[in-house]
């Protein structure tokens, strides 16, 4: 198939990941080095297109140069252009879109995004993410356009720096199911659901990532020693939900609002004035969230909070908080449905506790069999 086909008609994100402040490091800065991100594409299309973001960045980025190549042995590395120039300047506390990038590529294929930065470049704006299908790798030395890169000068990394989205120009029947929420989402479970779309034959949606580990609905940190825990949602959720052909959105976030409050005299970031009431996060979740997906047009869907029991913080008060969140989240009929994630991992013996063998050890993240759990929690009819 081609362009001139009619086809390929529609824009529609077909990978996507959050960008928030990295942690904050003795080192902030690299020079001469080379970026690399394996990212599988779920249709087919004619042109790509990729999004840019130094929104947490506190100065504008040089990207030297950028390139995307297919997964193949005839490896042809393409040129990511911005107003027909190869290098670009990423603005401080912005997002930027390349040009359309003419590519043909086939649903399932793998290409490489390889990004190149020349001169010093401040590392703040990435984000931290994990999973089978979330893998990235990063060079001293300008190797964009090699298809393999050094062995003595490559390490791999799960930081995913500057690239926010890809689009793809494709078929029309084709959507994007947005995940939207914390390192539990930032972790595999995203991941588990493409494969699992991809394999009981769902070849019209593609799930993008919008997570950052460590982000409340209500409240951020501005402190360095927690900065990379994110934007508050009021600032994140009108960010991340700009996803071409998206239809719908997950939104599992709230747990670290419950969680994070221990007090001053524990911890100075943390006092006790930011514990939340159920209504609170009720109310955050209706007027930061449900309201501006609506506006969108989007379907959205409820998840349910993890059990948390084991955990350092973890008491009594804090389980029937997140109990009465999760009723709400269940029946409120402002959502078109519940992904009721809670019930997928729980031990029904002990529902505050993680089932045998889905609990990750420390009590608050599941395990890999507990986020392919998570993955097949949510209902068909979103693909």
């Amino acid at each position: 198939m081609n362009e001139t086909s009619g086809l390929y008609n529609k824009w529609v994100a077909c990978w996507g990941n959050a960008t928030s402040i990295t942690d904050r490091k003795e080192c902030v800065y690299a020079k001469d080095i080379t970026l690399r991100y394996p990212i599988r594409i779920c249709f087919a299309g004619s042109k790509l297109r990729f999004r840019f973001s130094n929104l947490t960045g506190t100065e504008d980025v040089e990207l030297t140069a950028a390139f995307v190549a297919l997964q193949k042995e005839d490896y042809q590395p393409v040129s990511i252009t911005f107003q027909g120039e190869k290098s670009t300047i990423l603005p401080v506390g912005k997002e930027i879109t390349s040009d359309e990038i003419p590519f043909l590529v086939n649903a399932g294929e793998t290409v490489d995004v390889s990004l190149y930065f020349g001169n010093y470049t401040q590392m703040n704006a990435g984000t931290l993410i994990t999973g089978p299908l979330s893998k990235g790798q990063y060079s001293y030395g300008n190797f964009a356009t090699e298809r393999t890169l050094p062995l003595d000068y490559t390490r791999n990394t799960n930081w995913f720096w500057f690239l926010n989205t890809i689009d793809i120009l494709t078929e029309e029947k084709n959507h994007a199911l947005v995940c939207y929420g914390d390192s539990i989402t930032a972790q595999s479970w995203p991941d588990y659901l493409a494969l699992r779309t991809w394999e009981k034959g769902f070849h019209n949606v593609a799930i993008i990532r919008r997570a950052v580990s460590g982000t409340r609905i209500l409240r951020q940190y501005d402190c360095i020693t927690y900065q990379a825990y994110g934007l508050k949602g009021a600032t994140r959720f009108p960010i991340e939900l700009n996803v071409a052909g998206a239809s719908a959105v997950i939104i599992q976030h709230g747990i670290n609002d419950i969680i994070h409050p221990v007090g001053v005299e524990v911890n100075p970031f943390r006092p006790w004035s930011d514990m939340p009431t159920c209504q609170d996060l009720i109310y955050g979740t209706l007027q930061l969230y449900v309201e501006h997906a609506r506006k969108l047009g989007l379907k959205v869907w409820s998840g349910t909070l993890l059990p948390i029991y084991g955990w350092r913080t973890y008491n009594e008060e804090r389980d029937v908080l997140r109990c009465a969140f999760n009723e709400w989240l269940r029946t409120a009929p402002e959502f078109d449905g519940c992904v009721d994630f809670d019930a997928a991992v729980r031990d029904e013996q002990h529902l505050a506790a993680f089932a045998p063998g889905f609990d990750s050890g420390d009590h608050l993240h599941p395990s890999e069999k507990a986020y392919e759990a998570m993955a097949y929690a949510v209902p068909e009819e979103l693909f």
